[in-house]
């Protein structure tokens, strides 16, 4: 086995540019002749569906940018006085993605973890139980709308396409952080859904900004320049009629 991130998570390698901290597997809890596993901790909840708008942010890869412009968007929707959920629905569990949400202002965080599932790269069967129940914990709270990650890329093996599904019926935003101007065309072609807006990485630059939008078509923000906040705040007012 292989320590798969800094957060303890568990498992086998299979592919990946690092080398990761190799681990021997020596066994397994068990109680009363059964494995223990995270879910059977957690404290079932009614379930209940998700009714509140959702900005959904969407990734060509992992480290695109997808969490940096997350922050940024729950603090311009905090200071306009709106109850926030902070939410990483796919990936790897990874608290200071969420932290990160908390620390811009949300009010609350959930990830998938929270329902008892340390990655979402599981069988789709077993991560459709996990997303419902995650999905009814947020439910349960007084916010007003969320703020979704989508870790990785929908195209991964993360069961991402399953929580875009599952959530396109509430989604007012889209958000598309892009490692590169190209792979936002790629990632149209390939998902069938054309983003509100795209950040990231390909938007670091003024160049970068200009080639992503003659490329798409898309409109296109660097979220780090402060000079770009007031076109996001009226973006998302506008998407979510505030």
């Amino acid at each position: 086995m292989s320590a798969l991130t800094a957060a303890g998570l568990f498992g086998k390698l299979t592919s990946g540019p690092s080398q990761p901290v190799p681990l021997t597997y020596k066994g397994h809890v068990v109680l009363d002749g059964e494995k223990t596993r995270m879910r059977d901790y957690v404290p079932s909840v009614p379930e209940r569906d998700l009714q509140l708008p959702v900005v959904l942010l969407l990734g060509t890869s992992m480290s695109a940018g997808k969490t940096t412009t997350a922050k940024v968007i729950v603090r311009l929707l905090e200071e306009a006085g709106l109850g926030v959920i902070g939410a990483k629905l796919a990936g790897a569990g990874r608290y200071q993605d969420i932290l990160g949400m908390l620390d811009a202002g949300a009010d609350h965080i959930f990830d998938f973890v929270d329902a008892g599932c340390p990655s979402s790269a599981v069988p789709e069967e077993v991560y459709q139980g996990t997303l419902n129940d995650l999905l009814s914990r947020m439910a349960d709270t007084d916010a007003d709308l969320v703020v979704a990650e989508v870790g990785a890329s929908p195209l991964e093996p993360y069961n991402g396409a399953m929580v875009v599904d599952k959530l396109w019926p509430n989604v007012k935003c889209t958000v598309l952080s892009a490692t590169d101007p190209y792979s936002v065309s790629g990632m149209i072609d390939a998902f069938g859904h054309s983003p509100d807006l795209v950040t990231g990485l390909a938007t670091s630059t003024k160049a970068g900004v200009e080639l992503v939008e003659k490329v798409s078509g898309i409109k296109a923000l660097n979220v780090m320049d402060r000079d770009s906040l007031p076109k996001l705040k009226s973006i998302l007012e506008d998407a979510l009629d505030l």
